[in-house]
């Protein structure tokens, strides 16, 4: 299938594609080998994570301190 890119960057999906995926407003951009890869955002499942989080009592310092203790070598 074919999109077609507007002077403004717009583009706009096929039906049957965003139909396959299932609805959604939202999609997370980014580029693999030259290809870029739309992934379908479900921004209630961030609410109920952003909730959940809270209601744990983690905030944003706490998820920092997590990534870098998972990135040391």
């Amino acid at each position: 299938m074919l999109a077609k890119l507007t002077s403004k960057n717009q583009l706009t999906l096929p039906k049957s594609v965003v139909q396959s995926v299932g609805q959604t407003e939202y999609y997370d951009v980014t580029v693999e080998s030259g290809r870029i890869v739309l992934t379908p955002v479900r921004i209630q499942q961030a609410d109920a994570v952003r909730a959940k989080l809270e209601a744990l009592g983690i905030d944003e310092q706490d998820v920092k301190d997590a990534i870098a203790w998972a990135r040391r070598e």
